[in-house]
């Protein structure tokens, strides 16, 4: 009888090089000996220290720069890690570093549901995920909420299951808070079905100074958004925009229960459409509806 398990979600704990080097390419090794694609998302200030560890192993490993790819924490699964296990019939063993130093308040909410979601989106599939974590450079609560949303923790020579963990039906409401209000001066304008079009023309014509494929980008994701409200929610919602630096930012705000992100249907594919075109997505669900905003050109 086989004793592993479908699959797994570890946390590794790392202090410094030496650590992270240590146990990546450890866990990589024995990935290559059994003949599992390898994938490996990091940063890529480590991916040359990495592959100089791995030595000739490296060439049988796929290497994608985190900071690129994973720049929007809700792009990484269908982007990154389901683009690769779906890329191959065979148990997968991934590396993915969704919290490096120098993520921003901002973004973190959206690493934590990442790691949540990890769990429900992989149920079942024959494979391992690991995540680094940088114990020395990122605050205490990041290390906590790695043990809650990982089922077992490597730190040092030291693997064991976490006391911490919580079911990811639980965990759903940790980070779905309240977002920050839009700043005064905020554009804002009301839509339903009939002002679809022009919706999509002033996100456009507010989009001016980012890059025309960004743009695009832009009106899509809003529109995307728009449509859910109108057939989700009352029909109608609102719009606003603003910016933040070089960010053009959009807000959809409905009275509707939102919709979760779908990995294997079509339900819900639309939030993960959007997530691949935006550089970051908040979202908040109450009782009194759903918001998601939108950032491009961060």
């Amino acid at each position: 009888m086989n004793s592993v398990a479908p699959f797994a979600h570890e946390a590794l704990f790392y202090r410094d090089e030496a650590d992270f080097l240590s146990g990546t390419a450890r866990f990589v090794a024995d990935g290559v000996d059994h003949g599992e694609p390898v994938l490996v998302a990091v940063p890529e200030a480590s991916i040359a220290p990495l592959r100089e560890r791995l030595g000739p192993l490296a060439d049988q490993v796929h290497f994608i720069d985190m900071t690129e790819a994973g720049r929007n924490p809700g792009r990484i699964i269908p982007g990154v890690l389901m683009a690769f296990s779906a890329s191959t019939q065979q148990r997968f063993r991934m590396i993915g570093e969704p919290m490096w130093p120098g993520r921003t308040e901002l973004e973190y909410p959206a690493c934590v549901q990442h790691e949540v979601l990890i769990n429900t989106a992989f149920e079942g599939r024959e494979g391992v995920i690991l995540c680094p974590y940088d114990a020395t450079a990122l605050p205490g609560h990041v290390l906590q909420d790695a043990r809650r949303t990982h089922p077992v923790v490597i730190d040092g020579e030291r693997r064991v299951a976490s006391e911490w963990y919580t079911d990811p039906s639980a965990l759903t409401d940790l980070y779905n808070v309240p977002l920050p209000p839009p700043p005064l001066g905020a554009e804002e304008h009301p839509f339903s079905v009939g002002t679809l079009a022009h919706m999509r023309k002033l996100v456009s014509a507010y989009a001016q100074g980012l890059r025309r494929e960004q743009a695009e980008d832009l009106v899509l994701a809003v529109n995307e958004l728009a449509t859910n409200s109108i057939l989700h929610a009352s029909g109608r919602g609102v719009l606003r925009m603003w910016r933040e630096g070089d960010a053009v930012v959009c807000e959809v705000s409905d009275t509707g229960t939102g919709f979760p992100p779908s990995f294997t249907g079509l339900s819900g594919f639309g939030i993960v459409m959007v997530n691949l075109l935006c550089d970051l997505v908040r979202t908040h669900t109450s009782h009194s509806g759903t918001t998601v905003r939108v950032y491009l050109g961060r």
